[in-house]
């Protein structure tokens, strides 16, 4: 064997054995430490938030909103709706409409959303915040803002047969201020 076989064929031995042991500890124990150490200090997260009924059945996920409509896709008044899904609430469809700001087919969706929401909760259609008409870059996000929130309780209670300040209550108690004290809008 010549000097520049012998050379290739001991950097082609260097690299295989450097692959395996980088597929080995990134690939493989990196992976394995990580998931251990998020199934033993995050459980619930590490399992995607999972949200269960009474019987302990998984039902959804506290990461993921989902539409509260009936058949016919007429809002629920027992529920507090959610901001509009560009993929139908479907996790397997994450994403936005990709509609730019100037175009017709989104402005037309956003005024039709507007007005149907200023219907269905009976206020003016300038009291019917822009989380309420516009997707989020998902489509899933399960937050909305305050302002979505205050506009719904009146309708909510009702439903429910409980009273406003009730549901006013229970909205202050599981809104969450802004990341880092100034990022976002309150939800």
């Amino acid at each position: 064997m010549n000097t520049s076989m012998r050379s290739t064929s001991r950097t082609l031995w260097v690299a295989v054995r450097a692959l395996t042991l980088f597929t080995l500890v990134l690939g493989v124990a990196y992976t394995v430490l990580l998931t251990g150490v998020g199934q033993l200090l995050f459980p619930a997260q590490a399992n995607g938030s999972m949200v269960h009924d009474k019987s302990g059945v998984a039902v959804g996920s506290s990461l993921i909103g989902q539409s509260f409509t009936d058949a016919e896709g007429a809002p629920i008044p027992e529920y507090f709706q959610m901001r509009p899904s560009a993929g139908g609430y479907d996790g397997k469809a994450s994403g936005g409409s990709n509609l730019g700001p100037e175009n017709t087919e989104l402005i037309e969706s956003i005024r039709d959303r507007r007005e149907a929401i200023a219907n269905f909760e009976g206020v003016l259609e300038s009291r019917v915040p822009a989380d309420a008409v516009t997707a989020s870059a998902s489509g899933l996000d399960p937050s909305i803002s305050t302002e979505y929130a205050a506009i719904q309780v009146d309708r909510v209670a009702e439903a429910r047969g409980i009273s406003a300040e009730r549901v006013r209550q229970l909205v202050e108690a599981h809104t969450k201020g802004r990341n880092l004290g100034y990022l976002g809008s309150g939800q």
